[in-house]
């Protein structure tokens, strides 16, 4: 059996938005790492857009990971959005019902204009 494999990109922009671009697979095992990407290492209230581009998979763990970002980012005073997401995930989130909780944009520009706009 193969292991699944996630890589994660991050930066910040100018307005302070920390982008986590995604590609390969979110499961049990690539969790944690999808976890960490997410985490304030000084506890500050995160705004954060995911681009989910170059993801090819994703199961319920990743689900988990997504629903404690946004419940703590709203708890703090920020938010999480999603970006480019592909159908297979889009089906996941649309299924599970995070599609009407967290926003989700087509493109990774829109995800950050519309951080402007708030």
């Amino acid at each position: 059996m193969r292991q699944a494999h996630l890589a994660v990109t991050q930066h910040t922009t100018a307005d302070g938005v920390h982008v986590a671009s995604l590609a390969g697979q979110i499961d049990h095992t690539t969790a944690p790492i999808f976890r960490q990407a997410l985490t304030t290492d000084d506890g500050s209230p995160r705004h954060t857009v995911i681009d989910f581009h170059d993801v090819t998979f994703m199961d319920s763990s990743g689900i988990n990971v997504l629903v404690a970002a946004n419940n703590a980012a709203r708890a703090d005073g920020g938010w999480l959005r999603l970006a480019r997401t592909p159908a297979r995930v889009l089906d996941l989130l649309h299924i599970v019902g995070l599609d009407d909780i967290i926003p989700l944009y087509s493109t990774l520009d829109g995800a950050l204009a519309a951080q402007n706009a708030a």
